[in-house]
Formats: C-alpha cells, sequence, structure tokens
C-alpha cells in the first residue's frame, strides 16, 4: 500500500526540481525541501491521524486502501502549499517593504 505512497514522493521530488528550474533557483535544495515536508507529512498523518481511525473504517479491502492513501494525499497537499511559499519567496524581493 506504500507504492502510491511512494510514487507522490517521486512526483514531488520532480515537481519541485523543476519548479526550481523554472524559478532560477537551485533544483536540488528545492528537491530536498519538497521531499522532505512530503514524508515529514506523511509520517505524522500516518502516526496521529490513522491510529485514532477506529479499525471498522477499514473492514473492507477497498475501504482499508482508501483510508490508508489519507496521508499520502495529506503529505501532497502540504507539498503543494510548500512549494507556493517557495515559490512566492522568489517574487518578492527581499529587500522590499510591504506597505
Amino acid at each position: 500500500m506504500l507504492f502510491l505512497a511512494k510514487v507522490g514522493a517521486i512526483a514531488v521530488l520532480v515537481w519541485f526540481y523543476l519548479s526550481a528550474q523554472k524559478q532560477n533557483q537551485p533544483p536540488v535544495k528545492w528537491a530536498i525541501i519538497g521531499l522532505i515536508g512530503y514524508w515529514l507529512t506523511w509520517w505524522l498523518v500516518k502516526l496521529s491521524v490513522m491510529g485514532a481511525l477506529p479499525s471498522s473504517l477499514t473492514r473492507t479491502a477497498v475501504m482499508g486502501f482508501i483510508v490508508m492513501q489519507i496521508p499520502a494525499l495529506c503529505a501532497l497537499l502540504a507539498s503543494y502549499f510548500i512549494r507556493q511559499k517557495l515559490v512566492h519567496d522568489v517574487a518578492v524581493p527581499p529587500d522590499s517593504t510591504l506597505e
């Protein structure tokens, strides 16, 4: 069941790498940031939310498969927001003052 989580991690890695190239930023640094954010979120959701869910949610194989994808979906959502923050930081010059 972790296959989709691994595919998601590879997709995030490639997505951040290509995004950094478009922004003329260090692509390896962005890829590492994206991957760390993805895996941290995945583990936090798996340990906290998945442990709190009742076992009755996973009675059938299909429902069990769907419930096991919750950490990967949360990690993808967190990766989206991390990427948005990185892109925003590039777009705003550090010397500008917001008034």
